[in-house]
């Protein structure tokens, strides 16, 4: 990223102070665009305001220096991740990076809020990827926004607010409601979207009566809910207090380090499930850390808020790769290999009826071994049925579906998270060929960028509405890659391949 010089660098003036950016080419020129990171949506979650609801931050007078990613709550070294999403030090970890071809007063341009994914656990809005260099391209300015993770942000705390991730969703969308016209956006145009865990949040602010007057349209890539009942919050934060020794309550909790809290929750987020069959079992459970049914500000499922007709207002993308979860090679794999097919599926479905249906309508899975058939089940439990019961529960809501079935030639599979580099079009990043060889089909990137950048702008993304003819989606990556060859097809709303149990 270009250097700012403090002569020519845009600066815009937010609610709180002023902000300098870093113009991405030359101002006015095709494909230029202003990046301005790391601004504060809300105080530091230190202290006293640890386990805390979000505090808007403190203001300042002058020019606050934003060429650099703020600090994000996902902490220490991840690896190698299927998207890269690096972790930055520092306590003030809730924070906004605005990208936008205009920053500008009275632009009034379509805004793409980005909820990263993680499974609420890890990710981080710093990755490369989202950057919104190509939405800027195409007339859409873009805000990625952190959020509380883990325990941090969902563990249910006596003492303190629950769903303080959730809140921090809420405040950095008030925050856009509030200064994205600075930055050359509309506020009246405001579509929330994620991937994965992101997918999932962006379908529980669908859901939400307190987040209906902040956004106007919804993007959900490869949605994972959480939906976590309030007893099972509840017994986990008391299983992590138990095994840190300290009292349930906030103000034991506190004094317990970061550190301490990251080792604990993935301990106390498992409950006791331990190998292959544990891990699959949790998978179908649901996340372990997320979105509570606190009885408040979530009442009540998404999926029933959504038949509730709450969000029916606002338009819906939403849809699914056909491979979400396939195991990688590995000693899980290579164990799951010399397991019956029918019997580690037991694991996963107890109903014998449901469980030889869906044997029998993925007998070619079978036939390929009993990793590639529990991948495909937990993909449909998970994933692509979610599709269908979120599309189903909306009714006439307006609604349109997709299906990511491009298959990467280096795992063979349209892999979870494979499609966001083609929905940001952003081949070119030098982290893509890890996922999609040295060659993806630019075709398919431009195919859809486009139809999200329609559906952001226009409010639909060029298809028929899902109820138009029951379970009509598009198929993305289908045919050839080399010419795109995309057709309309169906998908049973009872389940796919006739045979998964909705939940």
């Amino acid at each position: 990223m270009t250097v700012a010089n403090p002569d020519t660098a845009p600066v815009v003036e937010t609610a709180a102070g002023p902000v300098r950016g870093t113009w991405r080419g030359t101002p006015g020129s095709a494909g230029a665009s202003a990046a301005f990171l790391g601004i504060p949506f809300a105080q530091a979650p230190v202290g006293a305001l640890r386990f805390a609801a979000p505090v808007p931050p403190a203001p300042w007078s002058e020019v606050r220096d934003a060429t650099a990613y703020g600090a994000t709550p996902q902490r220490g070294d991840m690896g190698k991740t299927l998207i890269p999403e690096p972790s930055i030090p520092g306590d003030s970890t809730l924070n906004v990076n605005v990208f936008s071809p205009d920053p500008t007063p009275g632009a009034a341009l379509p805004v793409l809020v980005w909820i990263h994914g993680g499974g609420f656990i890890a990710g981080s809005p710093s990755s490369p990827w989202y950057d919104g260099r190509t939405f800027n391209r195409d007339g859409v300015v873009l805000v990625a926004v952190s959020y509380r993770l883990g325990f941090d942000g969902f563990g249910e705390i006596d003492g303190a607010p629950s769903n303080r991730a959730v809140l921090d969703w809420i405040a950095a969308l008030e925050w856009v409601q509030q200064n994205v016209a600075a930055f050359g956006g509309d506020p009246a145009r405001v579509t929330i979207g994620g991937q994965s865990a992101g997918g999932g949040a962006v379908l529980t602010l669908l859901g939400m009566e307190r987040a209906q007057h902040l956004f106007h349209g919804a993007l959900a890539i490869s949605s994972a809910l959480g939906d976590v009942p309030l007893d099972l919050a509840q017994q986990r934060t008391q299983l992590l207090a138990e095994l840190a020794g300290v009292d349930a309550h906030v103000d034991g909790i506190r004094s317990l380090t970061e550190e301490r809290v990251h080792e604990l929750q993935g301990k106390a987020g498992s409950l006791g499930a331990h190998g292959p069959a544990g891990a699959l079992t949790q998978l179908t459970q649901g996340l372990p850390w997320g979105p509570t049914i606190d009885g408040e500000l979530l009442p009540q499922r998404t999926i029933e808020a959504l038949r509730a007709g709450i969000g029916a207002d606002k338009p819906l993308l939403l849809g699914a790769a056909d491979d979400e979860f396939a195991l990688p090679a590995g000693p899980i794999r290579q164990k799951l290999r010399w397991v019956p097919p029918r019997l580690a599926l037991g694991q996963l479905q107890k109903d014998r009826a449901r469980r030889r249906a869906y044997v029998h309508a993925n007998r070619a899975l079978v036939h390929a071994g009993t990793p590639a058939l529990l991948g495909r089940y937990v993909t449909d439990y998970v994933f692509r049925s979610l599709v269908a019961r979120a599309a189903e529960a909306r009714k006439d809501a307006p609604t349109w579906a997709y299906r990511f079935a491009w298959a990467s030639p280096v795992t063979g599979h349209a892999s979870h998270c494979l499609d966001v580099p083609f929905w940001f079009d952003c081949l070119d990043d030098a982290f893509v060929a890890d996922q999609t060889g040295d060659n993806p089909p630019q075709a398919l990137a431009t195919a859809m960028h486009a139809a999200a950048v329609r559906f952001i702008t226009d409010g639909e993304p060029g298809w028929a509405r899902w109820r138009s003819d029951p379970g009509c989606t598009r198929d993305f990556g289908v045919g050839p890659a080399e010419t795109s060859d995309y057709s309309a097809e169906q998908f049973s709303v009872d389940a796919y391949d006739g045979a998964l149990p909705l939940i």
